[in-house]
C-alpha cells in the first residue's frame, strides 16, 4: 500500500523543519542545508534537509536524534527510516520533509544538491 501525503500547514511545516535543524545541531551535524522543492516539478517531497556526520556512529546519533526531538517535541513519528544499520546515508521520512543524513563521502558520491540544484537552498551554520 502506497503511502498518501498529508497536507501539513505551512505553519507546521515551519516548525517540523526547524525543530529537525535543530536536532541536527544538537548532535553537532555539519553543512546543514534545507532545499525548498515545493516549486519543482516532479520532485518527491516538499523540502530536503540534508547534512553529514563525521563517522558513522555521528551519521547514526544524527538522525535518531531527529526522530526523537520530533516524536517528543511534535508528537509526529517519521513514515520511515532507512540505512540506520550501515549509517553511511540514514534518510528519515516525514511526508513533506525528507531528512537525508550523510557520511561526507557519500554526501559527495550522490550529490543530492545538484540534482535539485533548481530547489531554493537554505543553509544554516555549524554550531
Amino acid at each position: 500500500m502506497e503511502a498518501k501525503k498529508i497536507k501539513a500547514s505551512e505553519n507546521d511545516m515551519i516548525i517540523l523543519n526547524d525543530t529537525i535543524v535543530d536536532a541536527i545541531q544538537d548532535i553537532k551535524g555539519n553543512n546543514i542545508i534545507k532545499l525548498d522543492l515545493r516549486k519543482l516539478d516532479g520532485a518527491p517531497t516538499e523540502y530536503f534537509i540534508i547534512c553529514e556526520g563525521d563517522s558513522s556512529t555521528q551519521v547514526r546519533a544524527i538522525a535518531e536524534n531527529v526522530s526523537k526531538r520530533v516524536r517528543e517535541d511534535l508528537a509526529v513519528s517519521p513514515s520511515s527510516k532507512e540505512g540506520v544499520d550501515n549509517a553511511n546515508w540514514v534518510l528519515v521520512d516525514y511526508f513533506n520533509t525528507v531528512v537525508h543524513v550523510f557520511y561526507p563521502e557519500t554526501r559527495n558520491f550522490y550529490e543530492l544538491e545538484d540534482l535539485w540544484s533548481d530547489a531554493e537552498i537554505t543553509e544554516y551554520q555549524n554550531l
